[in-house]
């Protein structure tokens, strides 16, 4: 068991949407003393994910951090996702490479050079500033 998975453990368990706890509430839970940097730098609170492992643990209980008071040293959990819900930062892991092997290119043809050369691509922005300057000419004021 991870130090601070009793914490985990505990945020799980909550019905409330908001959780009160003060630091030693938590450093009593945990059975450890919160680093030192817990209690000067409010960074240490953020809820990105990358943070630290206790960040980690109260996330995936599916809480964030919010009303931290340094000097009063306590803060407010809140529910912001069901538990074992994907934190913010991992939400879209699972759907990166989820289009792989579904498109192809004809053979010989190089996905990497340009889709005009440089007289179709000075046609195509004509013919475009032509249409812009039509339309705002039409619009009315």
């Amino acid at each position: 068991m991870g130090k601070y998975e009793p914490l985990g453990q505990f945020l799980k368990k909550q019905k409330r949407d908001r959780v009160r706890m003060t630091f030693a509430e938590i450093e009593s839970l945990i059975g450890a003393k919160l680093p030192k940097s817990s209690k000067s730098h409010r960074a240490w609170w953020s809820n990105n994910p990358t943070n630290n492992v206790m960040t980690k643990e109260w996330l995936d209980a599916g809480f964030e951090t919010e009303e931290v008071e340094l000097a009063a040293e306590r803060l407010v959990f809140r529910k912001s996702a069901p538990a074992g819900a994907p934190a913010k930062g991992e939400r879209w892991k699972s759907v990166y490479g989820c289009m792989k092997g579904t498109v192809t290119f004809a053979p010989g043809h190089d996905a990497t050079s340009p889709a005009f050369n440089p007289v179709e691509w000075d046609e195509i922005e004509q013919e475009w500033l032509r249409n812009w300057d039509d339309l705002m000419r039409r619009r009315p004021a």
